[in-house]
């Protein structure tokens, strides 16, 4: 990335502007301001995060913000109700209070004397979400924004109940906002500090709980999805996401719903901003939002209306990775989605793992429960082995069925898998992987889908399976854009068990497979494309007292047979020389299974957060623990909060909560 010093305008910066909200609550906002603003009032971007601006969000800041502000805009990163520096107290994710308070916030901002009335929100991940459900709610003064690493479905496309599924993430994300939230005020900001610090942790909610009570897709899920109905954006939305990310979904349905001026672009990229992303290649981002923000902020006859409506970044057939640094492959550039260079072809499954040749079969399932051990970090974000490597191991365990050598062939859109299936329980899942298979036998997984069987109709209203009855399932798996190399195969690889990914059913179910077929998007053409280099700010300014390392491995106790993954993730410690806050964090997690047991599964996280500066020093200590029998899923979560060597509060939680035909 390319790092720039000089801009068009000089640029002041606020750490702290008090934003103060009808009801009397103070928000913090870090504001970088374009000089002479006051007198030449300009567009305002704001990004809406829960995620601490004086610590959390500082190194991506840095770069991105200091950049949009050099170039005319004033930028506001405000914390939410209940976190960082801002008063109140949080409840829950994408709340009715949240989406209100960021109206309130917009408003605000379009009527300061630096403010032309115009503004954008952006945001990766919380921030993607919650600007895309704000501009629903049509605050006048939101003319654009620019969503990251969002979704349109909050149940089916999120940390949730992917296909119905749950998905341990949901305990996962849920042990690291237990950790997130547990964290005080900047003391050199807020001299009530201890007070609002004790408030919180007594309040904090555990989230993990609240999700697995609604376990269908309900009122509490179509809140804040705006797939809902895509006609209330007004504003116009340029949507980014990444092949290496979890949310590889939102921007086609993005492209293809909404009636608003619309973009989309997808990278090879994990989670995280595509001008310092990995894998590379990094793309010059901030330039593409500098023709957004002109065009729909500033009223500049930019062209950027004109732009491709899809580009996204055809990648290469590689070997298997639990890491790249940089992906092959090429910018492709379409009209829109759907797109007329892309046609399906249908491949059904045939007798003797046949992919391409239909005919009758008969394939019993069973899947181990340890079954999807290499497939990776559901979300890859903390820049360790956290992608899906070789799947040999994970199809020795599952029914597959391989084409026979392929031309090359350019995948481009989301696959489907219909199957024709019994199952022996009431209750039973499916995990659908795509993987290419190189001609020494390594897979890789292309693409994933997972579907709980009794939402095979219903992710509102689900029907448990009736013993030996044959049913029909389509297993919708995400978007991608893959070149398989001329000469190699494809492999359709189906599971009954996905951990751990996925939570299992409570008993083990034995599927019989009996036909299906798979429908693969194929691209002809399209024009190639390029962008910009990535271009930022000055980095941070900090000083590295601890390096980060990341251990990802499994385990298998010989004694009991049990496999467990192991996760240890210490994000390192350093002092932001800039105001001196020294911050630190470490995350651990552990998911116990035994193959031949799903009431075995288990899954354990411990985050510790640390701060300081001088004599200052404070840490949280946030542990949970999930497990389930039959009828019922349990949860333990404990808080604790250090001032020095002293512990100041202690709380805990417990929890059992009705499984509702998972």
């Amino acid at each position: 990335m390319k790092t720039v010093t000089r801009f068009p305008h000089a640029v002041r910066e606020i750490p702290d502007m008090g934003i103060v909200l009808k009801d009397g609550c103070r928000l913090s906002a870090r504001v970088w301001l374009p000089e002479g603003a006051e007198a030449h009032p300009v567009p305002a971007v704001l990004e809406f995060l829960p995620y601490r601006k004086r610590d959390g969000t500082t190194v991506r800041d840095a770069l991105t913000h200091p950049y949009l502000a050099g170039h005319g805009y004033a930028c506001l990163r405000v914390d939410m109700r209940g976190n960082g520096d801002s008063d109140g107290l949080m409840e829950d994710e994408y709340t009715a209070q949240e989406l209100a308070d960021a109206c309130e916030v917009i408003a605000w901002i379009a009527a300061q004397p630096w403010c032309s009335g115009s503004v954008g929100m952006m945001g990766i991940s919380w921030g993607g979400f919650n600007s895309l459900q704000v501009a629903a709610l049509q605050p006048p003064a939101l003319k654009a924004i620019v969503t990251l690493c969002s979704t349109v479905d909050r149940f089916a496309d999120d940390i949730h109940y992917k296909g119905g599924c749950l998905l341990n993430e949901n305990l996962g994300w849920g042990a690291t906002m237990w950790a997130y939230s547990s964290r005080p005020p900047d003391p050199a900001l807020r001299p009530d500090w201890r007070e609002v610090w004790l408030e919180r942790l007594e309040a904090e909610p555990f989230l993990p709980a609240l999700w697995l009570r609604h376990q269908r897709r309900d009122a509490y899920w179509r809140h804040g999805s705006v797939c809902e109905d895509f006609s209330a954006i007004k504003a116009a939305v340029l949507a980014v996401g990444g092949w290496g990310d979890s949310y590889k979904n939102a921007v086609p349905q993005l492209v293809q719903h909404l009636a608003a001026p619309t973009k989309g672009i997808v990278g090879p990229w994990v989670h995280k901003y595509p001008h310092f992303a990995v894998p590379k290649p990094r793309i010059g981002f901030l330039q593409e939002t500098l023709r957004w923000w002109g065009r729909w902020l500033k009223g500049e006859e930019n062209g950027a209306e004109g732009d491709p409506g899809y580009r996204v970044y055809l990648m290469d057939g590689v070997r298997p990775a639990s890491w790249y640094d940089h992906r092959p492959g090429r910018w492709v550039a379409l009209d829109g989605w759907p797109a007329k260079e892309v046609s399906t072809q249908h491949l059904p499954l045939g007798p003797g793992g046949a992919l391409g040749k239909g005919g009758h079969f008969d394939v019993t399932l069973a899947s181990p429960q340890h079954c999807g051990s290499a497939g990776g970090e559901f979300c890859a974000m903390w820049l360790g082995p956290e992608m899906p490597g070789d799947q040999r191991a994970d199809d020795a365990l599952s029914a597959c069925f391989d084409s026979g050598p392929m031309p090359a062939t350019d995948l481009l859109g989301a696959p489907v898998l219909r199957l024709k299936l019994k199952s022996d329980k009431p209750l039973a899942q499916v995990a659908v992987r795509l993987n290419h298979l190189h001609p020494d036998g390594a897979s890789t997984r292309i693409t994933w889908g997972v579907l709980n069987l009794a939402h095979r109709h219903s992710h509102a209203d689900p029907v448990p399976l009736k013993p030996g009855e044959e049913v029909e399932v389509t297993v919708p798996l995400d978007h991608i854009a893959y070149r398989l190399p001329e000469g190699h195969r494809l492999r359709v690889a189906v599971s009954s068990a996905y951990w751990p990914m996925l939570w299992p059913s409570p008993e083990t179910a034995t599927l019989t497979l009996t036909g299906g077929a798979l429908d693969l998007p194929v691209l002809e053409g399209g024009e190639v494309t390029a962008f910009p280099e990535a271009e930022g700010a000055t980095p941070l300014k900090a000083r590295a007292i601890r390096e980060a390392a990341h251990v990802r491995r499994t385990e298998i106790d010989q004694r009991t047979g049990t496999v467990s993954l192991v996760i240890e993730d210490d994000f390192g410690a350093s002092e932001n020389l800039e105001h001196g806050l020294v911050t630190g964090s470490v995350a651990r997690e552990r998911w116990d299974i035994h193959p031949d047991d799903p009431l075995s599964a288990k899954g354990w996280a411990h985050w510790t957060e640390e701060l300081g500066r001088g004599d200052w020093v404070v840490r949280t200590e946030a542990r949970c623990a999930m497990w389930s029998d039959k009828e019922n899923f349990h949860l333990r979560a404990e808080l604790e909060a250090w001032e020095g060597d002293r512990m100041i509060l202690s709380r805990s939680v417990e929890e059992s909560i009705p499984r509702d035909h998972l």
